[in-house]
């Protein structure tokens, strides 16, 4: 029963689009990533996904609008539902989701699908 400070698990890592995972609880995974630029237009078939933005801000795209979230904003993205998040700029991301979610759904033959993550 240790706490996480998330600014210290966040200087861990400087990559784009590579999830760690910094918790565990009931089948969830507590993660931390960092987006730049576009990521991959996807979906996932079984697993709804959160998205808290820790720090700076990024667009979450929908076929038919796009959601703009800042610091101390999450999103939750329903299972089935094809997006796409979008960093102008460096953001900083806390997902929580199923421990079988991979980042990129359906589109795992994808350069930036992580099928192992690594822990901090």
């Amino acid at each position: 029963m240790d706490k996480v400070n998330l600014a210290e698990k966040l200087a861990l890592f400087s990559d784009h689009w590579n999830p760690r995972i910094v918790g565990e609880l009931n089948g969830q995974h507590v993660k931390l990533a960092k987006f730049s630029g576009p990521f991959v237009w996807h979906h996932h078939d079984e697993e709804d996904e959160l998205f808290l933005v820790v720090q700076g801000q990024f667009k979450m795209e929908f076929r038919d609008k796009t959601v703009e979230l800042h610091e101390g904003e999450f999103l939750i993205v329903p299972r089935g539902v094809e997006h796409r998040p979008v960093a102008d700029k460096e953001v900083s991301v806390l997902l929580f989701e199923p421990a079988s979610t991979v980042n990129t759904g359906n589109r795992q033959d994808n350069e930036r699908t992580r099928l192992t993550l690594d822990r901090l």
